[in-house]
């Protein structure tokens, strides 16, 4: 039976159910301390996905449960062999050049992507396309080789921007977008500025101006957010009952972060060539510990990349794992079975500014006898690093992702932006994460990915610590600014497009 999916008509009823009872009022500059940018040609981005949205849209938007819900597509079909995806776009649409969009512009993108993007987030959903089709300009057509289970979620980040963006052929350095507003300046590791479109689609919408980033490295913005300089910002969970002892909103994020140990698995060196070496860390680390000190009362330890109440979880392997208390002696007695004396090496550590889990990390592995040379960076930095495969041990996380898909596509041979994982290297591995994603039956795709990942976990390519949740902290004078699943800071059911200050 097809399915049709109809979303943004839902969605804005559900939030005008919701308002308040005092009219919107616009005007003023939303200042936000809210994610990070790597890239302006955005099809090519390498994991930021919080700030493109109030620029470009998609296809698809990823509403507050983690489900896809329509954007830039009205609706869509799904036939039942699951290989068709036909997508009715939405009519009206203007691209911030005052051009109207057409599917023949949203068939350019996904041809861009498909033929000119290597390693993206996208790569995977691309070579199961067998083609794009266009009958008429408000009809899109994705025709695929095998089904795909993660399609819909995924696209929710490929951009559509106009074909004329400068540098299309090549890198796009000033994108054309349909958001709600225009990409006008970007100073890397400083700000992102945009001014409101006022041919925006949705009608009303924005109320504000304009949006002005901060896109700096910052380990703690609750002064600056008190201060005034910004309405709404990322704040660290051990602020939240302060601020909002002071009047802030505070709201979360609808899916979590997920905190890991990574060895390098590209070019592994001893002693963590050895499983036995990698075992003896993961017996020495305190996973309870490492989530109380990372996130409080708000953080649930864990052996998996999702949390309870995740459709992919599994509660008894959680509960089973004997890892979950730690026994330093049996770290120690791994090491001298494996023949390893931890005084012959010194470990080298990629972590980030400000991490809490890397000098955690640190003291573990010094209590066991090593000498640890750990070097922190920022963002990019740390990204670059880990692909250079010159380390020893990474402590990182990863936020909440728009499918379980992309959990998993990072550990796969020629998966994007593997460095987190250590570059893993399992042809085994990938054929089960790609069984997972080539059944339309849900069931079928959770035992698949259960399977790979207790592969993970035999193999130690990484060790689970925990969820925590992602909090923002907003100023009374801020309405209708609501988080999503994740850190996308527009989608069709809330964000800047939505938000409003009081004057």
């Amino acid at each position: 039976m097809k399915r049709l999916l109809l979303s943004l008509a839902a969605a804005l009823m559900l939030g005008q159910a919701a308002l308040p009872a005092f009219a919107q009022e616009y005007g003023g500059t939303l200042h936000l301390k809210w994610g990070t940018l790597d890239t302006t040609d955005f099809h090519r981005h390498t994991g930021t996905i919080s700030l493109p949205h109030p620029f470009a849209e998609t296809l698809t938007s990823i509403s507050k449960d983690g489900s896809p819900k329509g954007l830039l597509a009205e609706s869509w079909t799904v036939s039942d062999d699951a290989l068709t995806y036909t997508f009715a776009i939405r009519q009206g649409v203007k691209f911030h050049n005052g051009r109207v969009m057409t599917s023949g512009d949203v068939r350019a993108n996904f041809e861009r992507i498909r033929d000119t993007v290597e390693a993206g987030w996208l790569t995977t959903a691309m070579e199961k396309v067998e083609s794009f089709e266009t009958p008429d300009d408000k009809t899109f057509i994705v025709k695929l080789k095998t089904p795909f289970a993660p399609f819909l979620n995924l696209i929710a980040e490929a951009w559509i921007l106009a074909p004329e963006s400068p540098g299309w052929d090549s890198n796009i350095t000033q994108p054309i977008g349909t958001g709600p507003f225009t990409f006008d300046s970007w100073t890397p590791q400083l700000t992102l500025n945009g001014k409101k479109f006022p041919d925006y689609w949705m009608e009303g919408k924005p109320y504000v101006d304009a949006i002005e980033f901060d896109v700096r490295e910052v380990a703690d913005a609750a002064l600056a957010l008190r201060a005034g300089d910004y309405e709404i910002a990322g704040v660290p969970l051990n602020k939240i009952e302060t601020l909002e002892k002071e009047g802030f909103n505070i709201e979360f994020q609808g899916g979590t972060s997920w905190d890991f140990i990574s060895f390098n698995n590209r070019n592994p060196r001893p002693p963590f060539d050895n499983v036995k070496a990698r075992e003896a860390v993961a017996w020495a680390v305190d996973r309870a510990e490492f989530s109380t000190i990372m996130a409080g009362s708000y953080g649930k330890p864990g052996n998996q990349p999702v949390g309870e109440g995740n459709f992919f979880y599994d509660a008894t392997l959680d509960a089973d794992d004997p890892h979950n208390k730690s026994d330093v002696d049996k770290a120690k007695a791994l090491l001298a079975e494996a023949g390893v004396n931890p005084a012959d090496y010194t470990l080298h550590m990629v972590s980030t500014v400000g991490s809490r889990s890397g000098p955690m990390l640190s003291q573990v592995l010094r209590g066991l006898g090593f000498k640890v040379d750990m070097k922190e960076y920022d963002d990019l930095g740390y990204q670059r690093a880990l692909s250079e495969y010159d380390w020893d041990i990474f402590p990182g996380g990863s936020g909440a992702r728009n499918d379980i898909f992309l959990r998993y596509v990072r550990l796969m041979s020629d998966g994007p932006n593997p460095g987190l994982w250590g570059g893993i290297q399992d042809p085994e591995l990938d054929a089960l994460i790609n069984s997972a994603i080539s059944t339309g039956n849900l069931d079928e795709s959770r035992a698949f990915y259960l399977e790979a990942w207790n592969r993970v976990m035999d193999k130690l390519y990484t060790f689970s610590l925990g969820q925590k949740p992602s909090a923002y902290a907003s100023s009374p004078k801020l309405h209708d600014m609501t988080i999503g699943f994740n850190n996308s800071a527009h989608r069709v059911d809330g964000g800047v497009a939505f938000a409003w200050i009081e004057k």
